[in-house]
């Protein structure tokens, strides 16, 4: 894997948004404080910081579905997309673009899904059938 990136979000309530993110998609908690929390999010670590500022639903499309804008997520393997899909469906996430695979039978062709976290920011979750395709044109 390459070095893991790094990304802090804004959350507008704390406790629900952790709960969220350890115990219905099952991301190990690390260091917290009263403003924020380090979790594990696919071996890359996302930190969720208290704050007041709300996120703006802007929205572009792409393959006839509205993609929110901005949104973060990561690549999975194949097969682990589609374990972390059923995960998704059996806590009964609330999808805003329901898992499929985009662009089937092309280049680039993916698996994705889109689902908001409690604070209102936009995830996108996908793998590609072929991983030498991620930067394809």
């Amino acid at each position: 894997m390459p070095q893991p990136f790094h990304l802090a979000i804004p959350v507008k309530e704390l406790s629900e948004t952790r709960v969220f993110y350890r115990d219905v998609l099952g991301f190990k908690e690390g260091r917290s404080s009263d403003h924020w929390v380090d979790l594990d999010f696919f071996g890359h670590q996302l930190v969720l910081h208290l704050s007041e500022s709300a996120s703006e639903n802007v929205s572009n499309p792409v393959d006839g579905k509205d993609v929110p804008v901005p949104h973060f997520g990561v690549v999975l393997e194949w097969q682990q997309w589609h374990d972390f899909r059923d995960l998704c469906i059996a806590k009964n996430i609330d999808f805003v673009i329901e898992p499929y695979i985009r662009f089937a039978g092309q280049v680039g062709e993916q698996a994705t899904m889109f689902f908001l976290d409690p604070s209102g920011n936009a995830l996108e979750f996908k793998a590609f059938r072929d991983p030498s395709q991620l930067f394809a044109s």
